[in-house]
């Protein structure tokens, strides 16, 4: 927002200053790069972001598969938490053994999480595994995919406006510095005499 205000000075007055001007320069420059290069490169990281999350998703539809396993026991578990600000999704779920056959034909036996409120002893869920029967998370889709490539660009459209201003205000704050030096040093130089024209003569 003070980049806008800055653009003021390049008003026509006798009292505007050479550092007012480059001020105002500042100011243009760094709106410029916020309107134009922030969502540009918000644009470009959110492409490539979408592309290898894309890529990603197709991988793990390849390398995972959803299969049927057959609950043997339920294992016991600790209490549920009696605190519903604390208690999470988990508590829906249960641990149990199960056994299932994985892609390759190979017959596994495992203690898992079921998405079953009372499981029993034959009871079937769907599971996810690798080719090998190896337990896997649910594969990432699509909209989840696309989802994070809008935040990720999102982001870095955030990030690049914020390198913008904050370089705008250290670039303003040197100048700032540098004409109190200045003033500083004109002070010095009309000695103690300053508004005592005259005087001694």
């Amino acid at each position: 927002m003070r980049a806008i205000m800055g653009l003021w000075r390049w008003r026509h007055n006798p009292l505007r200053r050479g550092t007012d001007l480059a001020e105002a320069w500042v100011a243009l420059i760094a709106l410029v790069l916020i309107v134009v290069a922030a969502p540009v490169l918000g644009i470009v990281a959110g492409s490539l972001s979408r592309d290898a999350l894309y890529r990603s998703v197709a991988e793990q539809r390849d390398r995972r598969h959803e299969i049927t396993a057959t609950v043997v026991k339920k294992v016991a578990q600790p209490p549920l938490d009696p605190d519903p600000e604390t208690s999470t999704a988990r508590d829906a779920h249960s641990r149990v053994i199960a056994t299932w056959t994985a892609p390759d034909g190979s017959a596994h036996r495992d203690r898992v999480i079921a998405g079953l409120k009372a499981p029993r002893a034959g009871d079937t869920f769907p599971l996810w595994t690798d080719d090998r029967g190896r337990v896997v998370g649910r594969p990432l889709d699509r909209a989840t995919a696309a989802t994070h490539a809008v935040l990720a660009g999102f982001g870095a459209a955030v990030a690049v406006t914020g390198l913008v201003e904050g370089t705008r205000r250290l670039v303003v704050w040197r100048m700032v510095r540098r004409r109190y030096a200045r003033w500083d040093h004109a002070w010095d130089i009309a000695g103690p005499d300053w508004g005592r024209t005259g005087t001694g003569s």
